[in-house]
């Protein structure tokens, strides 16, 4: 087998408070150093033959579609492995922007669209034949919170292919590879696409914003803290890969926006100029959860996002986050809201015990709702002469 080579990481803020919901937010690239050259998030291209799958360090696309699949009954492990083989190769085509094999529209493939395509199992993979052994340490489906509403139609799934882009076109035409492909072994369950911008005017990276107009995605762990919140780097079939929640939550948008600019940043902890906590003045300044004002009071209140959310408050436990905005309508009804996508390496360990704490008390939870949700196994990324978790199937 041919060796992977380890993608080198663009550069994150420390790790520390996020912005909104349930510690949601995309990682944003660090700033360049004062003089060096801006190196843009967009106009890239991505290889699958990496340590890690593309579409989880790599930097915030501006669309992203999400697709969950439910296996047909008639699919077994081996014709599992064998689509596993089938979206490898189109995958290697479509990420060099060749076009997918035997794609009849393969002239709307392109490199340089930074497209990244991701692949995940759900949790009922792990109970085919031969599978259950091979079940990732603490992966486990989030327990219902008492402010759940989820829906199906947003929630569950037994694959999952995360598309992203900087335009929609490549990302339309690649998820459409896919699921015809996919057609013999799965059906299509839900899809879900977000948006987001995490670029500046020049465009050079910059921290997005969510559609409650908060700075969201500052404090991803990066280096060593990354590898050890994220990676799976032991021996078996997961190394390389991690595993990631999906919570789709709706925003009360009508009501948050007749609140008070003082009432908004109070509830995040963050102001809304360039989210700064409320005890600095700069966006990558450090949450102080001890700072007290003139009256004695926390100067983040004991019920701000960004103080549960915290890693000191929560046991030290970090996790690699990205948002993703979304606009849905149906039978003339319009609803916002965030794809919030948390990777870790332990579900149970290290997002359920963060979850739990918001779901109690966190001042957000008044304007958000969580309607769906999802968890999923990536494996690492494959090798030239290999094919997507193909040690899974190997006994």
């Amino acid at each position: 087998m041919t060796e992977f080579s380890r993608r080198g990481l663009v550069g994150y803020g420390a790790a520390g408070g996020v912005a909104a919901l349930g510690v949601a937010g995309l990682f944003a690239a660090s700033h360049e150093s004062a003089g060096a050259p801006v190196v843009s998030p967009q106009r890239r291209t991505y290889s699958p033959h990496e340590l890690h799958q593309a579409g989880i360090d790599t930097p915030a696309p501006a669309i992203t579609t999400v697709v969950a699949y439910d296996l047909r009954s008639s699919t077994d492990v081996v014709a599992l492995a064998r689509l596993m083989r089938s979206w490898s190769s189109d995958i290697d085509a479509l990420m060099a922007g060749r076009g997918g094999l035997g794609d009849p529209t393969r002239e709307m493939s392109s490199a340089g669209m930074s497209l990244s395509i991701t692949v995940g199992f759900g949790p009922r993979i792990f109970t085919l034949p031969g599978l259950a052994a091979k079940r990732p340490e603490g992966f486990l489906d989030i327990p219902t919170l008492r402010t759940d509403k989820l829906l199906a139609r947003w929630s569950g799934g037994d694959l999952v292919v995360m598309v992203a882009a900087d335009d929609e076109t490549s990302v339309a035409h690649a998820e459409r590879v896919l699921t015809r492909d996919a057609a013999t072994f799965a059906t299509v369950r839900w899809r879900q696409t977000g948006f987001w911008r995490g670029y500046d005017a020049t465009g050079a990276p910059a921290t997005g914003r969510n559609l409650f107009g908060q700075v969201d995605g500052t404090g991803n762990p990066s280096g060593e803290t990354l590898d050890r919140a994220v990676w799976v780097d032991d021996d078996t079939w997961m190394r390389g890969g991690t595993t990631m929640m999906l919570r789709r939550f709706q925003l009360n948008l009508d009501v948050w926006d007749t609140l008070t600019r003082e009432r908004q940043e109070k509830v995040v902890g963050r102001n809304l100029v360039n989210g700064a906590p409320l005890n600095g003045s700069a966006e990558r300044d450090p949450i102080d959860l001890t700072a007290k004002d003139s009256d004695g009071q926390y100067v983040i209140a004991a019920n701000a996002h960004s103080r549960l959310a915290h890693p000191d408050s929560n046991s030290g436990r970090r996790m690699l986050r990205r948002g993703l905005n979304y606009v849905h309508d149906e039978d003339g009804v319009r609803t916002s809201g965030l794809m919030f996508i948390a990777f870790v390496r332990s579900i149970a360990g290290q997002l359920t015990p963060v979850l739990q704490r918001l779901d109690q008390s966190d001042a957000l939870n008044e304007w958000t709702t969580p309607i769906g949700s999802s968890v999923w196994a990536f494996p690492g990324g494959f090798p030239a002469d290999g094919w997507l978790a193909q040690r899974l199937f190997e006994s």
